[in-house]
C-alpha cells in the first residue's frame, strides 16, 4: 500500500481568525492537484496555539508530522511538494 501524506488544517477558533479561513481552499484543491496521493483535512483544534499563545503563529497546518506556522496555501503546497519527492 501507498503511503500517503497527511494535511491537516486547523479550523480552531484562533487560527481560523488568524487566516486559515482561507486555507480552506486547500481542502479542495488537493485532491485535485495530487489525487489519492494527499489526505487532507480540516481538524477542530491542533492545540499548537496554547503551547506558547503569546507568540503564536496561527494560523497551523500539520503536513504528516510537519508542522507550518503562519501557514499559507503557498507554504502547505510546497511541503506536499517536498513530501512528495522525499517519498520517490
Amino acid at each position: 500500500m501507498e503511503k500517503k501524506v497527511s494535511v491537516k488544517v486547523c479550523l480552531g477558533t484562533t487560527c481560523f481568525v488568524m487566516g486559515s479561513a482561507n486555507l480552506q481552499e486547500l481542502i479542495d484543491m488537493v485532491p485535485k492537484k495530487y489525487g489519492d496521493k494527499v489526505d487532507v483535512s480540516g481538524v477542530p483544534c491542533l492545540g499548537l496555539c496554547s503551547i506558547d499563545w503569546e507568540f503564536s503563529k496561527a494560523p497551523y497546518v500539520k503536513v504528516d508530522d510537519d508542522v507550518i506556522k503562519e501557514a499559507t496555501v503557498e507554504k502547505v503546497l510546497k511541503a506536499i511538494d517536498d513530501k512528495l519527492a522525499a517519498m520517490k
